[in-house]
């Protein structure tokens, strides 16, 4: 299993993550938001760049990652993946590979809060996160 999933939503797009820990989430996260989109990779490069945001809680070290990779990906045709990530409170900072993107089918216009929420459940963490499209 992929660790995430698309869920029906009205308007926008939904995806549900789960994951063993708050790292493998966002990852997971990420990989998810790029297979909504539709996004296929060229070779990676072996071009390595860090990322690092900050917030007060776990969500918006979420969103700020989220967005930031999406930024990258608008506006530099790069997909970042994550090879090291780590989270303390209040900052995230990450190691990525860049691979270039070859094709793109669908565009995501930004990663909202709407209704998110970080949470334990039957031993896994999980969050629904909704994208704005």
């Amino acid at each position: 299993m992929n660790g995430y999933e698309e869920l029906d939503h009205t308007a926008d797009w939904a995806l549900r993550v789960w994951a063993p820990d708050l790292e493998s989430l966002f990852v997971r996260a990420a990989a998810g938001m790029f297979v909504l989109m539709g996004v296929t990779v060229g070779e990676a490069a072996g071009a390595e760049r860090e990322i690092v945001v900050q917030g007060p809680d776990s969500e918006t070290l979420l969103v700020a990652f989220l967005d930031e990779l999406l930024l990258v990906s608008e506006t530099e045709r790069l997909v970042l993946s994550p090879t090291l990530l780590s989270i303390a409170p209040g900052r995230l900072s990450a190691v990525c590979t860049a691979a270039p993107v070859v094709e793109q089918e669908k565009e995501i216009k930004a990663v909202t809060y709407h209704d998110l929420e970080i949470r334990e459940r039957a031993g896994l963490l999980e969050t629904v996160i909704v994208f704005d499209v």
